[in-house]
């Protein structure tokens, strides 16, 4: 209820390999169902498998991320910071959980040695002094 009259985003991942206009397609249907059950609901795609679900009234939040993570091609639900694995990511099991952190470790290793700022994250170079 805190959020009542507030608006929230919430970050739905369709589950496998959609394209683009899959992923359009199925949230397409998960927004009807939401608005049959009187849910304003405004979506976005951001992605091949990624949407944004914009709601006018914060309060249906946790309503609307019980709907959508019991969807067969819903991976996850991202609301308020907190990520919510939906009924699609049992699709992926314990794959996910091994490939992550074996990612950010070579992430690691590479930015220490690459170096260059070419390589890092930064938007210019480094000032020298004089």
């Amino acid at each position: 209820m805190t959020k009542k009259g507030k608006t929230i985003m919430m970050f739905v991942t369709v589950s496998g390999e959609p394209t683009e206009k899959e992923t359009e397609e199925i949230t397409n249907l998960w927004q009807g169902s939401l608005f049959n059950a009187n849910y304003d609901v405004q979506r976005f795609i951001v992605g091949s498998n990624r949407a944004i679900f914009m709601l006018r009234d914060g309060s249906y939040a946790w309503e609307i991320k019980d709907f959508l993570i019991k969807q067969e091609r819903c991976a996850d639900v991202t609301l308020e910071g907190q990520v919510y694995p939906g009924k699609g990511a049992k699709e992926k099991g314990k794959e996910t959980n091994k490939t992550k952190p074996e990612k950010s470790k070579k992430r690691k290793d590479t930015e220490k040695k690459a170096g260059t700022f070419k390589d890092s994250n930064h938007a210019s170079k480094p000032k020298e002094d004089l």
